[in-house]
Order: C-alpha cells, then structure tokens, then sequence
C-alpha cells in the first residue's frame, strides 16, 4: 500500500485482504491499518512520544540514543530508523519469534493503561518486546502505529470504501454506519454478518453531528432547503450532544471528547431541567460574562474543554448556557428518521427553560424573505454568527454536509485549517515556532495555503501563545530543514483574513492574505476542516462583490 498513491488500487488491496482475514483478527486489523489501536470515540491515548520511542529503538538494537538521533535527523522518520537498525541487529543473531495480530495490540494498547512510578520504564519494555521480535519491516510499522503516523494513507473514505467492497454493502450505509458507532471494525464486522441494517443509537456512546453547507443569502437558503424554513440563531460557543440515561449524563464535543467532567456544573440542571428517561440532546455551549449577562466568544469558553485541574474556579469565571435545537434519541426510540419539524415539537415537550442555565435555540419558521432578512439582522446585531436554515422534512444525517440544514454567516468567513508545518523563530522567539504553514483539506491530503504569525501572543495570559502553540506541535514534527519543519496534521485552528488571492507558491495554488489566528478549534475534527472547495468559492465570491 506504501508503494502506490492510486486510490482504486489501495482500495483493492484492503478489500481483497479483509476478505481473508478471520473475524476474531477483523477488529485489531482494522484499526492497525488506519495507524491506531483504539477507535475515534475512545478517549484512551497510547502517549508514546517521539524521544521516548528514540530509546526503545537505541535499546532494542543495542546502539547508542545519539546515533538513533543522528539518523532520525537524516531521515525524518523513525519508522525507516527502526527498519535500518533491526535489519543490523537480524544480521547479527537468529532471533525468530514470529509477531501476531494480537501481540502487536495488545502491547500497544496496554501503553494507554500504565501510569505512577516507572512507567516510562515499562512503555519501553512493551514496545521493545515487539522490536525485539519483529522483522525489519515490521519493526517500521510497529514505530509508526506506536506514533500514530502509519503513513500509508488509510483515511477515513478509503476505510469505508473497502468495506463496502469486501462485503458487497452500499457506500452510503457503511458510512451512515461509521458516523454512528464511530469504528471501523464494529461496522465491518457487521457488514460481514449482514447485520448493518440493525445499527441503532447507543445513549452514552458518542456519535458524529450533522453538519451544515454555506450558504451566501436568504434567497440561497431558501433554493436549498425550500419553503417555508426553520430558521435559528446560530451560536458562537461549541457544539455538545448531551446523553441522559436515568441518572447518568454524559457530554461530548463534536470531535467526540468527554467533556463531562469540564462542565460538571450543569449535570444537576440537565437532571432536573430535560424531562426524559433517557434521550440524546443536540446543542451548542456559550460562554457568558456572570456580571454582564452578556455572551462571550468563543475563545474564553474554550479554554474549559482544555482544562483538567481548577474545573471549579474556571466555571465560576465563565459559566455556560446549554442552548438546546435537537433530539435525536427519545425514551428507547431513535428519531434520526423524523422529520425536522417533528422533532422540534416533541424537544420543546421535553426541555423546561431556565435562562441563561438552559434554553432553546430561538427559531423563526417562515417563507418569507424580508421576514428571514430581519431575523438574519438581528441575530448578528447580537453578536451571534448568524443562522442555520433548516428543511422542515429533513432527517437527522450523522456527519454528513446535505442540503438539509444550510449555514447563513457573513461574508468572509473564516476558515478553519490545519497547521502542517512552520519555522522556528529568532531573537526573543527563539526555541519556539513563529510562523506557521497552514493547510486546507483536499479528500485525504491537506494542502498549503498561506502563512500565519499574527493574532498570536506572546503571553498565554492574552490569549493562545507561540510559546503554547509550539508546545502542541512539537510532538507532531516529522522533517525538518533548517529553521522550517514539516508538521503532522492535527491541530486545528480557526483563521481569519482579508481576501483569498491565486498564488503558485503554494500547493493549494491559493493565497490568504494576511491571515491571523482567531482561536484554537480543539472541538473539531479534521475531517471537517475547510477543503479546497470552499476556499474556491469564497475566491469566487470576492471577484463578483
């Protein structure tokens, strides 16, 4: 799969390969492929950094760490480090102890369990135990999934497509699967057994939001989800589905983190205030200044998914009212098959208001467009983003941009990118990063767009820093050449700016000029990052305004 870039290809090399793998492999092969060990919705972390995995190689080969170091520097990979260095140490003894599927797993995933005195000490036993035993080339691999960077380009959309051919099942419903029970190896082993028609919400598990198309105008949104329309405020916090079952609430972000114990304070209200035996709660989280009344970008609520210690003191500081617009899930019934206009009906049924704790959405039903102009005004006057426009028909579809819900912002509006590389800085920024390459998403790959060094502080007081930035990415530097480095796609990063403009200096063979960090989006994913066609249409737009 390393060998070729063709997509068709890749694809029938991993269809072709599931079908001869045995179901109890199934699962663990799964998520190896994709460079992992746990699945998107689990919140466990292997946590082996690129230094530690420099002295498991030093050990397992019986070199020193500098000439380890030496090499990682002249290849940018430690994978390719690890190969070299086995295929030494094979020519020298005659070790053959064969690796299997499940030793290799089950050595990575106890990584995520250790933890108190000598941790460091076991981490490096486990994954030496492989090295140890693992062929040169497989010793590659074991480093790469170890630093979940597999490198054989095993996205998302490629996964579900070799399901779909392995098991003979539409695209479509291996998708919808995916977006529901967020692993690869659960859908596949259901697509298997013919089983996938049974999928159904689980209450407490996480699953993928539907997400909105932009749109330009009133009459645009009214073309793409027809007349007459729901219309509602949309928000400038951060999306949470709310899980309820009995007495136990969970909360989730959109990129499937527990945020439960970060927003503690609300549990009680969501007891007491949502009036259901179990149900699956759609809504956004905005910041509120507690003197003021007034709500606060998204910047400062931010700061609280981030937060593990102080959780109290930071909640006092900025509190949070749950704005509440869908139900998905109700008393031991799915309603993603409802009709939007529906499930409106039965949500203002089950929430009981209590302002500034917990409220809905403010909604406006209507077909006409001076009517929806006014509530578009308003809604910025404000403060808020704008609105998302709903097709009263429309199902709730999981992860999925369709012409149900569409986004009405104002013009320009930012983008959210992908840093994938930088330059270190001089002077009083030297040891840090100060300039940074950022990247739009194109199917797989992310492509540069333009360089970013303002909006950021130097002091994390004021805001996000160099200093907290560089501290973010350092771990995920996998080349580097003089002062620039490459960067591993990961952290994502809200971005504003003054115009897009064409330019071959970058491989997107667009330009943002001047643009400036508004804030870190650690609550999505970079699967919903902007691509490469939005920045194409916002280009477009300029030259007609």
């Amino acid at each position: 799969m390393e060998k070729t870039s063709k997509r068709l290809e890749k694809k029938d090399i991993i269809a072709d390969f599931f079908k001869k793998t045995p179901e109890n492999d199934l699962h663990h092969v799964i998520l190896l492929l994709q460079g992992r060990v746990f699945p998107h919705h689990d919140e466990r972390k292997i946590g082996m950094s690129s230094r530690l995995i420099l002295k498991v190689i030093a050990k397992s080969a019986g070199v020193p760490e500098h000439d380890v170091e030496k090499r990682w520097k002249s290849k940018g990979d430690l994978g390719e480090v690890a190969e070299e260095l086995i295929t030494k140490k094979k020519q020298a003894t005659l070790a053959n102890i064969s690796l299997t599927v499940k030793k290799v797993f089950d050595n990575i995933a106890k990584l995520a369990e250790l933890e108190g005195k000598g941790t460091v000490g076991r981490k490096i036993d486990l994954v030496s135990e492989l090295l140890t035993s693992a062929s040169p080339v497989e010793a590659r691999f074991v480093v790469r999934t170890v630093l979940e960077d597999l490198r054989v380009g095993v996205a998302d959309g490629l996964m579900r497509d070799s399901i779909a051919e392995a098991y003979n099942a539409d695209v479509q419903i291996v998708e919808r699967a995916f977006d529901i029970l967020l692993d690869f190896g659960e859908v596949a082993k259901m697509a298997r057994n013919k089983n996938l028609g049974k999928i159904g919400l689980q209450v407490g598990k996480p699953l993928k939001s539907m997400l909105a198309i932009k749109v330009d105008d009133v009459k645009e949104a009214f073309e793409a989800v027809g007349k007459p329309a729901l219309f509602e405020e949309k928000l400038d916090g951060f999306r949470v589905s709310v899980h309820k079952k009995g007495n136990e609430i969970k909360l989730f972000t959109r990129s499937m983190e527990n945020v439960t114990k970060q927003f503690a304070e609300v549990i009680p209200l969501i007891k007491s205030n949502v009036k259901c035996k179990d149900c699956i709660l759609d809504s956004e989280f905005v910041g509120y200044d507690p003197k003021t009344k007034k709500y606060l970008p998204f910047q400062h609520i931010g700061q609280r998914i981030r937060r593990k210690y102080d959780i109290e003191k930071i909640a006092e500081k900025f509190p949070v009212e749950i704005n509440v617009f869908d139900l998905l899930h109700y008393n031991g019934k799915d309603l993603l098959h409802e009709k939007q206009e529906e499930r409106r009906r039965l949500l203002e049924k089950i929430i009981e208001e209590k302002d500034k704790k917990i409220v809905l959405t403010k909604k406006l039903i209507t077909g006409d467009e001076k009517e929806a102009s006014r509530f578009f005004k308003k809604a910025l006057k404000k403060g808020h983003e704008g609105l998302i426009v709903k097709n009263l028909e429309a199902e709730y579809q999981p992860g999925r941009r369709v012409g149900g819900w569409v986004k009405l912002k104002s013009s320009l509006e930012p983008l959210d990118l992908a840093i994938i590389g930088g330059d270190w800085g001089a002077g009083k920024r030297v040891g840090v990063l100060s300039s940074f390459v950022l990247g739009c998403r194109q199917g797989d790959k992310f492509l540069s767009c333009g360089m970013m060094g303002t909006g950021i502080k130097e002091k994390s007081q004021e805001g996000v820093s160099f200093k907290e930035l560089t501290k973010l990415l350092k771990p995920l530097i996998f080349e580097e050449k003089g002062r620039s480095v490459k960067i591993r796609p990961k952290v994502v990063v809200e971005v504003g700016y003054e115009e897009i403009q064409k330019s071959p200096t970058y491989e997107s063979e667009y330009a943002l000029r001047f643009p400036r960090l508004i804030r870190l989006r650690n609550d999505k994913p970079l699967s919903e990052t902007s691509d490469l066609t939005t920045l194409k249409r916002i280009f477009k737009k300029q030259k007609k305004s």
